[in-house]
């Protein structure tokens, strides 16, 4: 089985990685050949040896795109993009890396299906930004999406594609909208919601931290170990049964900031609550911090999996930031 992992030197990538070369045989059947797919390597190597090897390129480049698909893909995990900060900064690049690059790999693979009949499994990272502003009644896994923000939007667009693909039988995608993901590293990568994983860092070195949300915002939260486990459940469903739109709500941890605070003073005391002071930005809060409570039966039945309560979140983060 031949696997492709786009944004693999990111956190939540090589988290990914990670797990496959531990896991080889995740999908039922062996790995022959792992591909990690980046404009560069990451920082932390997964292993694998000749088993996981890296293709580092331009997604924007047909040529490079020819290199990493030079044989028949089974699955392609697609995780790289442009943080929504960043790419409404910088919208060509958002433009190109958030819809342009996906919906040519989607094309790309479509010819696939059709030319060799290996229809490829997709798992595309959507997120939870396609929603826009949210009320204070509990958010359902039919809720209507109204992006705000182009990363959203263009997320939004490639699921729409994906879906009508999958529909042609020319792949078979499933689109899981991720939420906020911790911890990743502290970087200037233009995650927004950036602070939720610098509560941790701050935390875990034992430093002061003003948070720029305030203590009642609540948000939802995934561990990075929950997050992997979902991405390969995501690989793993069985095509009957999908939703026509191939897309999940993952049930998330809706927690309050105060919550997570409160948790990393339980687990590492010394006074780590004292230690973080809240001074709002209404814009962060506004984008990143103002969500009800999430309802996802469906998802849940169909075994995705949430991180129990903030003690479960915080004990799995801090665990792997130890790795």
């Amino acid at each position: 089985m031949r696997v492709v992992v786009t944004g693999a030197a990111g956190f939540v990538g090589n988290g990914l990685a990670r797990h496959l070369v531990a896991n080889p045989d995740s999908f039922g059947r062996p790995l022959s050949k792992l591909i990690l797919a980046d404009l560069a390597k990451g920082p932390e190597d997964p292993g694998g040896g000749a088993f996981a090897e890296w293709r580092c390129g331009d997604l924007a480049s047909p040529v490079w795109l020819d290199a990493v698909f030079d044989e028949p893909v089974d699955c392609l995990f697609h995780l790289a993009s442009i943080p929504g900060s960043r790419a409404e900064r910088q919208p060509d690049l958002g433009w190109a890396v958030n819809l342009e690059a996906p919906l040519a790999l989607a094309r790309r693979l479509a010819r696939q299906g059709r030319e060799t009949g290996i229809v490829p499994r997709v798992v595309f990272a959507s997120t939870i930004a396609v929603y826009g502003p949210l009320g204070p009644d509990p958010v359902t896994e039919d809720q209507p999406p109204r992006p705000v923000i182009s990363y959203g939007a263009h997320k939004l667009m490639t699921e729409i594609l994906l879906a009508d693909l999958s529909r042609r039988g020319e792949i078979d995608a499933r689109s899981v909208r991720l939420p906020g993901i911790v911890a990743r590293p502290v970087s200037g990568s233009g995650h927004g919601s950036a602070f939720m994983s610098q509560l941790f860092y701050k935390a875990k070195a034992g430093e002061p931290y003003v948070c720029p949300v305030s203590r009642d915002a609540a948000a939802w939260w995934m561990s990075l170990e929950t997050c992997v486990a979902n991405l390969v459940h995501a690989a793993r469903l069985d095509t009957h049964g999908l939703p026509t739109t191939r897309t999940w709500q993952l049930p998330a941890l809706h927690a309050r900031v105060d919550d997570i605070v409160a948790a990393l003073d339980r687990q590492l005391g010394d006074q780590t609550g004292a230690r973080v002071r809240f001074a709002p930005d209404e814009e962060t809060e506004r984008l990143f911090c103002r969500f009800p409570p999430l309802a996802s039966p469906v998802a849940l039945e169909a075994g995705f999996l949430r991180d129990r309560d903030a003690n479960s979140l915080v004990e799995s983060t801090l665990a792997g930031m130890q790795r």
